[in-house]
């Protein structure tokens, strides 16, 4: 006997959550393991229940299902919904990705599911690669920082950050009076912050140490080839000679 597929329903609003579990009634082979309103409790209950199919709504409070994604790191056994932005969509469509536009029948949702089977039962690598590059695509799109720290996750605005700090294998985001733990290299988070669109700028001051010049108060000189930078939130960041070569031109 074959196992039942186990499903998670994520939706913030309860009527959608409950046409999802009287369309699912049609399907003996699936079961519910679990239902979410939010996008932080989707994300805990995908990492303690692990399901095989997520029914997941885009546009939710605090997160949405594309960032749920981006930190758990799903990218398969995913069929979406939505009832917003037909433009967005468009996204989808070129990656082919399956979505639910809403309000969907129960005709278009047992074709989705029967598409989601054909690809759990096999190698589903194309739409792993497909989804993993929308998300690339939306994460560049959006001024902010997703960070799982301890358990929690914290969005944490870019214009909020003042500096990030190398620590070992880890860096810490310094934002809005308050510290972060990030498993990433200096050298990643500059690349993905120089990807962003908006007003946040970053300079790489150090090898250990990058700051938002926004943040910034004043540079002064420590020594012959070194300074230091005095941030608006009292920080002090030593500054060498390379990130003063970096920072000058964006002083005048």
């Amino acid at each position: 006997m074959n196992k039942r597929l186990q499903v998670l329903i994520v939706d913030d609003e309860e009527l959608a959550r409950r046409l999802s579990l009287e369309y699912l009634r049609a399907h003996p082979d699936l079961e519910v393991i679990g239902e979410c309103e939010t996008g932080l409790e989707a994300v805990d209950a995908i990492g303690r229940l692990n399901p095989d199919l997520i029914l997941l709504d885009i546009q939710m409070p605090q997160l949405t299902g594309l960032e749920v994604l981006e930190m758990t790191g799903r990218r398969s056994g995913v069929i979406f919904s939505t009832a917003y932005d037909q433009y967005a969509l468009k996204a989808f469509d070129l990656h082919a990705i399956d979505y639910l536009l809403k309000p969907f029948s129960q005709q278009r949702f047992d074709e989705a599911l029967g598409k989601a089977r054909k690809l759990l039962a096999q190698d589903a690598a194309p739409v792993t690669q497909a989804l993993e590059s929308l998300l690339t695509q939306q994460s560049e799109k959006l001024p902010r920082l997703l960070i799982r720290d301890r358990g929690q996750v914290h969005v944490v605005p870019l214009e909020s950050i003042d500096y990030v700090e190398a620590q070992d294998d880890y860096i810490l985001i310094h934002a809005a009076g308050k510290s972060y733990m990030k498993t990433q290299s200096l050298a990643e988070l500059e690349t993905q912050l120089e990807s962003q669109k908006g007003s946040s700028k970053f300079v790489r001051v150090h090898r250990s140490f990058l700051i938002q010049i926004s943040a910034l108060q004043a540079l002064e000189k420590t020594s012959k080839d070194s300074q230091v930078a005095i941030l608006k939130s009292g920080a002090q960041i030593p500054v060498s000679r390379a990130g003063y070569e970096r920072i000058k031109p964006l002083l005048s």
